[in-house]
């Protein structure tokens, strides 16, 4: 089994759920407030390591209450967390999310992911040079996705980057990527092309970049050939985390030694499951039931 390195954010997610969704300048009653863990960084790592994968996390937490709570929900779920640093004087990554009719406003506080910087990466470099495969998201610092992604390329890691928060790409970062995993805007904002067919801008990557299309799927390309893995049949709930569990799940089933096919219809599967219960980390499905699910189809 193949080592896998999650570089990124850890959150605690703040939500609260309500009739509405409030205008600017007036306040509304919520029904609920729960305090969830997530980050995208977080939440991949957690997704991969719940599919069997051997996973580190690398990205600071604050020295706030929610630090520890972070620190431990990682390693309850198998990741080790021994490369997540503490951050003196700074929060945690905070998100505010109020959710109403199936819609939902949201805002970012970076807090201590601000701060995971090429310096940071570079005291624990040791521990994430020991993985074959490495995760990268947006959710810190550009500068530290492309120097992470530069170096872990000129090591021969295989690196999945996936742009969300969606932001445009230096090329010099998608040519030190194995994979990128946008979703169909942030496919075309990444790449900087409104107007060519999604298809065709897939193919053209090769096997490089696979777009999720939620409902439809996920979108591919082998030998400069588009294809389409059809979403699972799913009684979806949530879609919070779908994209997160893909990422998680594809690097768990490259570290696996499945092939690009399978892995992509192994991650796809996984992706569906996890629509299926409330929450991002709280539906990733584990291993046996994407085996179960896939059999099924």
């Amino acid at each position: 089994m193949k080592k896998i390195a999650v570089i990124g954010s850890i959150n605690m997610d703040m939500t609260a759920r309500a009739q509405r969704i409030p205008r600017p300048g007036e306040t509304v009653s919520a029904e609920s407030l729960a305090y969830v863990p997530g980050g995208k960084g977080a939440n991949q790592a957690v997704a991969a390591a719940r599919l069997g994968g051997d996973v580190a996390m690398f990205g600071l937490v604050g020295d706030d209450g929610f630090g520890p709570q972070l620190l431990e929900n990682l390693r309850a779920n198998g990741v080790n967390a021994d490369g997540v640093g503490v951050s003196p004087g700074m929060s945690s990554g905070l998100a505010m999310i109020v959710v109403a009719e199936g819609d939902n406003a949201i805002t970012v506080i970076p807090g201590a992911n601000a701060l995971v910087t090429p310096a940071y990466l570079q005291s624990v470099w040791p521990e994430i040079e020991k993985a074959d495969i490495a995760l990268l998201q947006n959710e810190i610092p550009a500068e530290t996705v492309l120097w992470a992604a530069q170096r872990l390329h000129r090591a021969g890691k295989t690196v999945i980057y996936n742009p969300a928060p969606a932001r445009p790409a230096e090329p010099a970062l998608l040519d030190a990527v194995t994979y990128f995993t946008p979703n169909e805007h942030e496919a075309r904002l990444v790449l900087g092309d409104e107007t060519t067919a999604l298809e065709t801008l897939i193919a053209r990557q090769g096997g490089k970049m696979i777009v999720t299309l939620g409902s439809r799927g996920i979108g591919a390309a082998e030998g400069g050939e588009y294809f389409r893995i059809p979403a699972i049949a799913a009684k979806v709930v949530d879609t919070t985390g779908a994209g997160d569990t893909m990422n998680g799940a594809f690097a768990a089933a490259l570290a696996e030694g499945m092939d690009y096919a399978d892995a992509l219809r192994f991650s796809n599967a996984a992706a569906g499951l996890a629509t299926e219960k409330a929450g991002a980390q709280a539906g990733m499905p584990d291993r046996r039931a994407v085996m179960e699910r896939l059999s099924e189809e």
